[in-house]
């Protein structure tokens, strides 16, 4: 079983959950990996703004192959209302349960969010990567924060993301002449490590495979299509 370490309880309140992000990123360090990873997990979640049920997956690939290895998934409830800035309070503590299902406990993992590309650095990537203790990156789809000038029209370009002058992650092309994505660095990683695992989960789609998979997996189990028991 996957472990993580606790380090706050996830009923608290919007306030409450601001002043934790503030504390929580003094502890978040952007360094290069300490060793090549051979497995990569992504993760996913699903929910209706409005409504408390929350679907996450977690899908394993051996990095060199892009074989998947193992999946993990839930249906819970969420302890936090959609508050665009904090939705990882209401995200991760799903992904967590999904975590200590994984028999196998992967190298980095990447989610379909950010990581320092955050009003305060601290979206769902690098929040989590704490509670992991291990690398973690953020690959959104959108921009939460942020501005960038358009990367070159082919696969690997791409151009720096700023907030206040300050570098916070990267719009990359992962495919030619389509809309980039957004990696940042969440815990334990930097940015150029983070833009070399996006190109090498390379699968002939604009999303990684990766969180292209967990993404896919969330949905089947939104259809009841794929069940995973406690």
């Amino acid at each position: 079983m996957a472990t993580y370490q606790p380090l706050h309880e996830w009923n608290v309140t919007p306030t409450e959950a601001v002043i934790l992000q503030n504390q929580l990123r003094n502890q978040i360090k952007i360094q290069p990996l300490t060793e090549p990873p051979k497995t990569i997990a992504g993760c996913d979640i699903s929910f209706n703004k409005f409504e408390e049920t929350v679907y996450a997956g977690i899908v394993v690939l051996q990095l060199d192959t892009l074989e998947t290895i193992e999946e993990a998934g839930v249906v819970s409830t969420a302890p936090f209302p959609y508050i665009p800035g904090l939705l990882s309070f209401r995200e991760i503590p799903s992904l967590l349960e999904a975590w200590q299902k994984l028999k196998t406990e992967p190298d980095v993992v990447m989610f379909d969010g950010h990581g320092t590309a955050h009003p305060r650095r601290i979206g769902i990537a690098s929040h989590a990567g704490l509670f992991l203790n291990r690398p973690t990156f953020g690959c959104g789809k959108s921009v939460l924060v942020g501005k960038y000038d358009e990367p070159a029209p082919e696969r690997g370009n791409w151009s720096p993301m700023r907030h206040y002058n300050e570098v916070i992650g990267a719009a990359l092309r992962t495919k030619n002449k389509v809309n980039p994505v957004y990696v940042s660095p969440g815990n334990l990683i930097d940015l150029e490590t983070a833009i070399s695992l996006t190109l090498a989960c390379d699968g002939g789609y604009r999303i990684p495979e990766p969180t292209r998979r967990a993404h896919n997996l969330v949905n089947a189990i939104r259809r009841g299509e794929r069940v995973f028991t406690s």
